[in-house]
């Protein structure tokens, strides 16, 4: 019986060889469910939903519209027991790949290819990347900064201009861009710069005393909850011992 740890790093390789230069990502949370793997390619990325021959079906319909909203395409790895009935429970733009145990090693066959997504939402795949990452989406494309807005704004903003004035093949290719060159070394840093700023920014045209104390108390508790996220999600990546990629 083939388990989920049985087929993480074999398929890691498969994938490298059928798709070339890409990222994997684990474990990302997407909506109220959870992405077994992102894959990251030059100009989509790929939804990855691993059903080892441990697994059931109980949670897949459900799954299945998380992913849908998020990636551009989107792929189910099934053991050999699922093999099958699993066209029964994914839509039928859904890429499937079947694995078997053969001989000591894992066999990965692609029992069929992933269509374009129909249901993606550019704001949903928009929310993946950082403040940060998106001013830079934003500068690329001469929108404004909006540096006093939330992300879901800005997030919005962008889908807006897609694809009259963004056009779709660039924007993905920008979103993969920056995902490809995110340097989680340096996560903590450069958010906590951006963050920085901006509730600087609002301090030194803010003449309410009161006011300036809650910015600072805020600006504070900022950065020491993103220095406990930080440090769980180091731990977490030296745990599993990701070779890949990190999680988000």
């Amino acid at each position: 019986m083939l388990r989920d740890k049985d087929i993480r790093e074999p398929l890691f390789d498969f994938l490298e060889e059928t798709y070339g230069k890409i990222r994997i990502i684990e474990e990302k949370t997407m909506g109220k469910s959870r992405a077994d793997l992102v894959m990251v390619a030059s100009d989509a990325l790929y939804g990855i939903e691993i059903k080892s021959d441990a697994d059931t079906y109980a949670r897949l319909a459900r799954q299945v519209e998380d992913y849908d909203q998020y990636y551009d395409f989107n792929i189910v790895v099934v053991g050999s027991s699922h093999g099958l009935h699993i066209h029964e429970h994914v839509p039928d733009y859904w890429g499937i790949i079947t694995v078997e145990s053969a001989e000591g090693e894992l066999d990965f066959y692609f029992l069929r290819r992933p269509q374009c997504n129909p249901g993606m939402k550019w704001e949903r795949k928009l929310s993946i990347l950082w403040r940060p990452e998106l001013a830079l989406i934003q500068e690329w494309n001469d929108m404004p900064k909006y540096k006093e807005k939330s992300k879901a704004f800005v997030n919005q903003k962008i889908a807006e201009r897609i694809p009259e004035r963004i056009p779709e093949d660039l924007i993905r290719k920008q979103i993969s861009e920056l995902l490809f060159e995110r340097d989680y070394n340096e996560a903590e840093r450069m958010l906590a710069n951006y963050r920085k700023g901006e509730i600087q920014k609002k301090l030194e045209q803010e003449m309410d005393p009161a006011r300036q104390l809650e910015l600072m108390m805020e600006q504070a508790e900022k950065r020491q909850n993103f220095k406990k996220t930080g440090h769980r999600k180091k731990a977490r990546s030296r745990k599993a011992g990701f070779q890949h990629g990190v999680p988000w």
